[in-house]
């Protein structure tokens, strides 16, 4: 069967090097190459872009990131089983991808591209997804190094990453993402697009920074944010007990009786500047 950039055939590959799958590592596996095609069009050009990929597994996303002229990406995988049929793709695009072995959990992204526009682009594995979004949210500098992030979460996240005030799936990643970045849900991806299919469907997330974010120190705005929504269901002069509760909302004009989900980010970020 031909493919879109000449290589094999990623079920081919995924025989070949005996790639199946691993739960433990949170590994669900793109095979449709018009599918990734269209997750890397949704961050925009590339042509004068390093891009970063995590989780790169046989090499779906990043086919498509190279077949879409990115200058140069840099790949970060974990599982070394994945590493030869990378290597393919690596001589196929000569001198455009480097494929680091590493936990992405323990990598400093920033020092990997010293200068020019940086895009991240990412069907992120389950289990750190999460997390890794909030490292990317939460430098001390900002803007920060990336230009914009486009990744792939399960759909339920991807909504509590857009989600706003009065909305069931707000909590503490839409308040970060809200206070720093400009974030769009783009399409779904359904179960049966991967290899093997979860028990949900996907989305995909584009994020873009924004310039000039509210000032807030983000430690603050991390502890307001935890106690608010550790007990989302209790009003805020009980959840905000141990950031300053009902004296900390009446300074900010903030009616004791309301729960953390009908705040806005505005009054979050107020919130953490008067502790």
């Amino acid at each position: 069967m031909a493919t879109l950039d000449g290589l094999p055939p990623l079920r081919d590959v995924i025989d070949r090097f005996g790639l199946d799958a691993k739960k433990a590592l949170g590994q669900n596996f793109l095979l449709d190459l018009n599918l990734t095609q269209k997750i890397a069009r949704t961050a925009g050009p590339l042509e004068e872009t390093t891009v970063i990929e995590v989780g790169p597994g046989p090499g779906g996303l990043t086919r498509a990131i190279l077949s879409l002229g990115a200058k140069k990406l840099i790949a970060i995988e974990r599982d070394a089983r994945c590493l030869p049929a990378l290597a393919e793709i690596g001589d196929h695009y000569p001198g455009r991808l480097e494929v680091i072995e590493g936990d992405a959990l323990k990598t400093d992204f920033a020092a990997l591209v010293p200068e020019g526009p940086v895009k991240i682009i990412a069907n992120l594995p389950y289990n750190v997804g999460t997390q890794l979004l909030i490292n990317w949210l939460l430098p001390p500098a900002w803007p920060p190094f990336w230009q914009s992030l486009t990744l792939m979460f399960q759909k339920e996240v991807g909504q509590r990453i857009v989600a706003k005030g009065n909305d069931d799936h707000f909590g503490r990643l839409g308040v970060l993402c809200g206070w720093r970045t400009e974030a769009r849900m783009a399409f779904d991806v359904p179960p049966q697009a991967f290899t093997p299919p979860p028990k949900v469907t996907s989305t995909v997330v584009h994020l873009t920074p924004r310039e000039t974010p509210m000032p807030c120190d983000v430690a603050k705005l991390e502890r307001v944010t935890q106690a608010a929504f550790g007990q989302r269901r209790k009003m805020l002069r009980q959840s905000l007990k141990p950031v300053g509760g009902e004296a900390l909302l009446n300074r900010a004009g903030i009616d004791p009786a309301r729960r953390a989900e009908t705040l806005s980010v505005e009054e979050f970020v107020a919130l953490a500047n008067l502790i």
